[in-house]
């Protein structure tokens, strides 16, 4: 067992205390990882919030990077002193993991979000022994140390800075992913993203990659609506000065948009993501909402020729997709670091105050580093 720290909510919309927990040696297909920094996501807060039902006290995070520290006994994939990115879990053998479709394993939300592994059990306690959820993602990073699972470690290069790297394993490769892999727009096609924070923006700087001529960043905050032209964003709209829908028309000439990407998880919002279409567009969405939530859409524009449909993790192979993202970013045509703020592990609280308020786009945990601001 190694004692080490780590951010734990014990009550729903409760803090992330810092305690001491213990955390189990890695079994055979599992990794010990020490974390250098972990992203902070609109997942963990609303899981913290209970949107879905992960059993408290957990340790949450799932945006980790760190070096590997100890491996199970089958693991061939990485070695002690490799850096990594920690991704989301997944089976590996059902059909869609089989055809590379991980984020639609029929076993995601258990692998996930249960708080344990597939047998139930969690390799944490906390101080008095008492087991607490620390399975999140197969990882829990927001701690010094996580368990991780073979499957969901990305090795990446080590001359990168690794502590800036965690958010390649989720929030980041969510937005640049569901542009790239999921929507693939044409060079010279147009595309509006509703929702500019972290998620929005790498969708944005995705789609200059991807060469669209038309980008339009939606947000009500004007500082995000500047930070998304300096990305690559061609035009912006502000929903607080006019119909988001019409606004969007003026710009394409009436005609709608070719592919729209929702990225706030708001019923209204997907509904001008998918009325701003032209006929035959597409509309993809990665906003979370609680469960149950539902929308309404008007059947006629859906009849003709326009497409909604749901996108998990960017469509993302992260073994594959994080390299690429990582060498985007060597290149200067991917930025992501204009998103990042640090702050020590310690802080997690404020982190997580200014993520709620808008005034962090991503947020950054450093359990161990000094840098910090």
């Amino acid at each position: 067992m190694l004692e080490t720290n780590a951010a734990v909510v014990r009550e729903k919309g409760g803090i992330f205390a810092i305690e001491r927990v213990q955390l189990e040696d890695p079994r055979d297909n599992e990794v010990l990882v020490r974390i250098s920094g972990v992203g902070m996501c609109h997942t963990d807060l609303v899981v913290r919030d209970q949107y879905f039902p992960t059993p408290l006290p957990a340790i949450l995070g799932h945006e980790g990077s760190g070096v590997v520290e100890k491996i199970g006994k089958a693991v061939t994939k990485v070695q002690p002193g490799d850096h990594v990115v920690l991704s989301f879990a997944s089976c590996g053998i059902c059909a869609n993991c089989q055809q590379g479709n991980y984020g639609y394993c029929p076993d995601l939300y258990g692998r996930n979000f249960s708080g344990s592994r597939p047998d139930g059990t969690s390799p944490c306690c906390d101080a008095h022994g008492a087991a607490v959820s620390a399975y999140f993602f197969a990882q829990s990073s927001f701690a010094d140390h996580a368990i991780a699972t073979e499957r969901n470690v990305v090795k990446i290069p080590d001359d990168v800075p690794l502590e800036l790297m965690g958010p390649l394993g989720c929030g980041i490769q969510t937005g640049a992913g569901a542009v790239l892999n999921a929507l693939k727009p044409e060079a010279g096609s147009s595309i509006a993203i509703f929702g500019a924070g972290s998620v929005g923006l790498s969708a944005v700087m995705a789609a200059r990659v991807a060469g669209c001529a038309t980008i339009i960043a939606i947000d009500l905050n004007p500082s995000r609506l500047e930070l998304a032209m300096e990305l690559g964003a061609t035009h912006v709209v502000n929903p607080g000065e006019g119909d988001a829908v019409q606004q969007i028309q003026d710009v394409t000439a009436g005609e709608g948009v070719q592919y729209s990407l929702e990225c706030t998880g708001l019923p209204g919002v997907v509904r001008q993501a998918v009325d701003c279409l032209r006929l035959t567009g597409v509309c993809g969405i990665i906003g979370v909402s609680p469960l149950g939530t539902e929308i309404a859409l008007d059947m006629n524009g859906l009849l003709f020729g326009r497409t909604v449909r749901g996108i998990i993790e960017g469509d993302s192979i992260p073994d594959i997709f994080i390299p690429r993202l990582i060498e985007l970013w060597r290149q200067g045509r991917f930025p992501f670091d204009k998103l990042v703020r640090y702050f020590p592990l310690s802080d997690i609280e404020n982190a997580a105050r200014l993520s709620e308020k808008g005034e962090v786009l991503k947020a950054i945990l450093l359990p161990h580093g000094p840098k910090a601001g």
